[in-house]
């Protein structure tokens, strides 16, 4: 999903900060669970069946696509950029214990045409789960899809074993202070990266990454520069990742064959590592696999001799 991380960064300033504080778990166990819940995040999608909540989703935006079985029928699409009221209000099937057709709970990632506040109007609860600012509000955000669904201790473990893997990561690359890796992360051909501010960005300062785009970013861009291919050479990152395979097809080959790149140090000593799309634009249960790849990558080029005499 190539707009997560681009609305994502508007978005980030009001990060949701207090999923849990009005939500203590003696409340979650007392409100009854919904029965009928739209997703219109492709993370929270990701999430609520990750937590067993899977069987309460009954519709979810286009661009949800994993997991891979059991998501709702095209017929319960909903375009999470263009929503419509009334195709939200009328998803649901009726049941003895639901009889109702109006979701009881519907997960945004962004208010396009002010749906919050049309549904808040007509007595549905929107919960808004923006691209959050770190690690931290990620695992908040699973925690409070927990609360609101009746699966809390489950939203609990998943955050803690998320935790748990990206600490490990983490932990495997040894200090190098010695060795300064400078990196390029590419959101899209046209040369949109992300900064060290951004939840991406966070992980990449953790593994001891000099992020090229920070010297490029002003307050205006929020965190989501667009660079140059003349600043890109001159900076002559040594690790470059690509979060544009999918889409735009973008290919280490491709990049190779920009003009000027071939001089580029990822680019000669094969440090362009390609990303999927999704799992790198979303922060919810595949965040370890990012994570892994990432922790990879600047294992690789630490080892890499040649890098460093």
């Amino acid at each position: 999903m190539r707009y997560t991380l681009r609305l994502g960064a508007s978005a980030l300033a009001v990060l949701l900060s207090l999923p849990l504080a009005s939500l203590s778990s003696a409340h979650a166990a007392s409100a009854p669970a919904p029965a009928c819940v739209v997703s219109l995040s492709p993370t929270a999608t990701e999430t609520l069946y990750a937590i067993g909540a899977g069987a309460q989703v009954q519709a979810v935006d286009k661009d949800s696509n994993f997991p891979t079985h059991g998501l709702p029928p095209a017929s319960r699409r909903i375009d999470a950029l263009n929503p419509s009221v009334e195709a939200i209000l009328g998803i649901c099937r009726p049941t003895p214990t639901h009889p109702s057709r109006k979701p009881d709970l519907v997960v945004i990632s962004y208010d396009a045409n002010q749906i919050k506040e049309k549904l808040t109007a007509l007595g549905v609860k929107v919960v808004e789960q923006d691209a959050p600012a770190n690690l931290g509000g990620a695992y908040a955000q699973i925690r409070q899809l927990g609360a609101l669904t009746g699966h809390l201790a489950a939203a609990r473990a998943l955050a803690s074993s998320i935790a748990r893997q990206i600490n490990a990561d983490v932990a495997s690359v040894p200090a190098h202070p010695a060795k300064v890796i400078n990196v390029y992360y590419e959101l899209d051909p046209t040369y949109y990266s992300l900064t060290s501010s951004t939840f991406v960005g966070i992980l990449l300062k953790k593994l001891g990454l000099v992020n090229i785009a920070d010297a490029q970013s002003t307050s205006a861009d929020a965190g989501y520069p667009q660079l140059n291919a003349e600043y890109i050479v001159s900076a002559n990152p040594q690790l470059i990742f690509l979060a544009d395979t999918i889409c735009c097809q973008v290919t280490a080959a491709s990049v190779g064959a920009r003009p000027g790149f071939a001089q580029v140090s990822a680019v000669v000593h094969h440090h362009v590592i390609g990303l999927n799309d999704d799992i790198a634009s979303r922060w919810g249960p595949r965040l370890p696999l990012l994570m892994a790849q990432l922790t990879r990558a600047v294992r690789a080029t630490l080892g890499d001799a040649s890098l460093w005499g």
